[in-house]
């Protein structure tokens, strides 16, 4: 779905994520909602939490890109007020469109922080904020969304820089060896196959690797969060880290280029996990920073509106 003319606001669409340790059970409590998830599971994500500081820095991390993203549409001259609201946590999305109409808005662009898409990375954002505007009936203000920018040249330079820095970390003996891992979050095989989530997490992936002119890359898949029954996307980034091991890699470079900001998906699955299993395993680790507020990205995320506009 592409965006209408007539916009006066945008509209920055995140999952969400808990601001203190206060926050971290009543927000694992709002994203599983409606799902069977075993109480010792909770905990288990719950001191995931602890480990990283006891709170999410996502909520941080779009307020900045909002804020960076305003002040670019200042530069040229749109002027459009930018806002943030989340699937999963305050800002709620139906707080932020009351926030919006408030404010005598009546057209959003709305941005889903995704850069790939899945019926879980995107759909459930639509709906969400179809029964967000439902919720506040005739006073919501109209949100038509932005494309998918998965391909979006200034997201792959955003990419290409953070993950070259993660190279550039590599003793420069072994850097030309060194495998780059790109991931992304794993969803059920079913969803996958109804969407083009894997197809374009191998285009940007290939893409960046293409651009770092290092042949030496592969894709895998982190916090799977399902029954063990259902079949997942794999292979899980541990087993690809094992593998590439047992190839003889003495260093590793994760890209976690599914995800746009730094959260616990990322700060504990890779930087705590995914990194224990490369020290056990004599492998020197490295992990690209995701998009986060990198010029590049903030100027696509500008770009989005303009052609919106």
């Amino acid at each position: 779905m592409t965006a209408a003319r007539g916009i006066d606001a945008v509209l920055l669409i995140a999952f969400g994520g808990p601001e203190c340790r206060e926050d971290v059970r009543p927000f694992l409590e709002v994203v599983t909602s409606g799902r069977r998830v075993p109480p010792e599971r909770l905990e288990e994500v719950a001191h995931h939490y602890e480990e990283i500081g006891g709170r999410s820095p996502l909520g941080d991390i779009t307020r900045r890109q909002a804020e960076l993203l305003g002040d670019a549409l200042a530069r040229d001259g749109a002027g459009l007020p930018v806002y943030v609201g989340m699937r999963n946590w305050h800002p709620f999305l139906r707080e932020t469109l009351a926030e919006i109409g408030s404010a005598g808005r009546r057209h959003a662009l709305g941005i889903i922080l995704s850069s790939l898409q899945t019926e879980a990375s995107w759909d459930r954002y639509v709906a969400d904020i179809a029964a967000a505007r439902a919720a506040l009936g005739a006073d919501a203000p109209e949100v038509v969304f932005a494309p998918a920018w998965g391909d979006h040249p200034r997201f792959i330079d955003a990419m290409v820089e953070r993950v070259g820095d993660a190279l550039a970390a590599v003793p420069a003996e072994r850097r030309a060896d060194a495998p780059i891992v790109f991931t992304a979050h794993s969803v059920p095989v079913a969803m996958a196959e109804g969407s083009p989530y894997t197809d374009e997490l191998a285009a940007a992936a290939r893409r960046i690797a293409e651009r770092l002119a290092h042949p030496a890359w592969t894709i895998a898949y982190q916090s799977r969060s399902g029954s063990p029954r259902d079949p997942w996307l794999e292979p899980d980034v541990g087993d690809a880290i094992r593998e590439v091991a047992r190839r003889g890699a003495r260093d590793v470079v994760l890209a976690p280029i599914g995800f746009v900001a730094d959260h616990v998906e990322v700060l504990y699955d890779l930087d705590v996990e995914a990194r224990a299993i490369a020290r056990e395993l004599g492998v020197g680790f490295q992990r690209a920073r995701t998009a986060g507020d990198h010029p590049a990205f903030v100027a696509m995320l500008a770009d989005l509106v303009a052609r919106a506009a």
